[in-house]
């Protein structure tokens, strides 16, 4: 057998009988200073990743390191409380494990998040943007021997972003008074923080919002054939025209985007509770 669906099965076999019966309807992905969704799940079940077999730890700021599973907006869930990165040194096929051992344990839809630059100038610390598109520069999770069981050799992404989940999130956060914008998200793939010059360059090519992660997991999700939601929290602006004494902070992404994360969790959750 591939020894990456042995992993997968084994991951799964675990995480499924801690799960005692409980079958997710929907994945969710929790990025950097998003966890308190997590805290809306009622009738929890907590995996720490340490202890499924086969798994990373994450180690980002902000990230937890913890499967949560339960009920939200009247639905079955899993969340990862905080994901892997390709900057953490993990490979592609470890990055992608976790949306791998959610298809398997059935999940029929997955939302992802993220905290992000705005690389848009129109855009503001604490701003939603839903994921329209996304342009990846990072190494695609799919190279190498395809694992048929999954997905076909060359799967469609002519709508990574499910058309249909945009439209009804755009119609509840009108009725919620949420503003959104809606937008393409860059990924790279980190640690560093990006150049002004390169700022301007993603702004030049298309991108409204950039960050170093979600891509690798929303392309293996459509090889699954699993419709994607996507929404980046904006949590410093990406421009090319700081200050003199301007800097990225780590500690201060994860502040703004824990700021924002109650009108994403409302938001999420009634978008769940529509499926």
């Amino acid at each position: 057998m591939d020894p990456r669906i042995e992993r997968i099965d084994k991951a799964a076999e675990f995480v499924k009988e801690k799960l005692g019966g409980l079958e997710p309807v929907v994945g969710i992905v929790l990025g950097s200073g998003l966890g308190k969704l997590a805290d809306r799940i009622s009738d929890r079940t907590t995996i720490p990743y340490k202890e499924i077999p086969g798994f990373p730890v994450s180690t980002a700021i902000g990230h937890k390191g913890n499967f949560i599973a339960g009920t939200l907006g009247g639905k079955k869930v899993i969340a990862m409380q905080g994901r892997f990165h390709y900057y953490e040194g993990y490979p592609m096929e470890l990055v992608v494990l976790p949306i791998r051992v959610m298809k398997r344990l059935g999940i029929q839809y997955l939302f992802v998040s993220n905290a992000a630059g705005g690389v848009n100038f129109d855009f503001r610390v604490g701003d939603l943007m839903i994921i329209r598109d996304h342009i990846n520069l990072l190494p695609n999770p799919l190279v190498g021997p395809n694992l048929e069981e999954f997905g076909p050799r060359f799967p469609d992404m002519t709508r990574p972003y499910d058309p249909a989940l945009i439209k009804s999130a755009e119609k509840i956060a009108s009725e919620l008074g949420i503003p959104l914008k809606k937008g393409v998200y860059i990924a790279g793939t980190g640690p560093s923080y990006e150049t002004p010059s390169e700022y301007k360059y993603f702004r030049m090519i298309g991108a409204d919002a950039v960050g170093m992660s979600t891509i690798p997991e929303v392309i293996a999700a459509r090889h699954a054939s699993i419709p994607v939601f996507g929404m980046s929290v904006i949590t410093n602006e990406a421009h090319d025209d700081y200050a003199e004494d301007y800097e990225n902070n780590g500690d201060d992404v994860v502040a703004a985007a824990d700021a924002a994360a109650d009108r994403m969790t409302l938001l999420f959750e009634r978008l769940i509770a529509s499926l």
